[in-house]
């Protein structure tokens, strides 16, 4: 768990690399600019030890941008800052992020705790073991792979809408159970704040 100084530190992380590639550049777009990242020798405590977060954008409450890491494979202050800038520039879904964006968007940070296997026969079994607004899932099948975040269960009815939305976004059809299919779990420490600053 992050201390309030290390969440206060990673939003200013975020903050910088999404925002300084347009820093004076209000006609051009931030998406082919160099990127920040923080210096690994300034770092301290949680956010120099590995780490692996999800960063999102929401611009006026819709979403601007999500990329993130599933797996620990640099410094956590590294890994805020680069997920932040792929957020803002480099989601396949959506327009990058502008300097007339920035004002009215706020930045979440969602670091993930261990991924934990989850073995079920069936999806029923599994609709009865994960827990709503508190489990993130990975699906993993055929070649595919796919992720929520635990904030996604305010976007969903239910159990069955979670799932269905997931199966989707890994392209398989909703309700089905591939050969050789692979679910993890996970628990995030998640906070925010406007990408404008404090």
């Amino acid at each position: 768990m992050l201390s309030e100084a290390e969440r206060r530190e990673a939003l200013d992380y975020a903050r910088r690399a999404a925002t300084e590639p347009l820093a004076g550049a209000a006609e051009r777009s931030g998406a082919g600019r160099s990127r920040w990242l923080p210096d690994v020798d300034s770092l301290q405590g949680a956010l120099r030890a590995p780490g692996a977060c999800f960063v999102t954008l929401r611009t006026d409450g819709a979403l601007q941008g999500c990329i993130g890491s599933l797996v620990a494979h640099r410094p956590l202050g590294v890994d805020v800052a680069a997920n932040a800038a792929a957020a803002a520039y480099d989601d396949p879904r959506l327009p990058p992020l502008t300097l007339g964006d920035v004002a009215t968007t706020e930045v979440h940070v969602s670091v993930l705790g261990p991924l934990e296997p989850l073995t079920v026969p069936d999806p029923g079994a599994l609709r009865s073991r994960l827990r709503p607004g508190v489990d993130g899932l990975v699906v993993e099948a055929s070649g595919r792979r796919a992720t929520f975040l635990p904030s996604v269960w305010a976007q969903v009815a239910d159990v069955d809408d979670f799932l269905a939305a997931l199966w989707r976004k890994a392209g398989m059809l909703p309700g089905s159970w591939p050969d050789g299919i692979t679910l993890q779990t996970y628990r995030v420490q998640e906070f925010a704040g406007p990408l404008a600053g404090p």
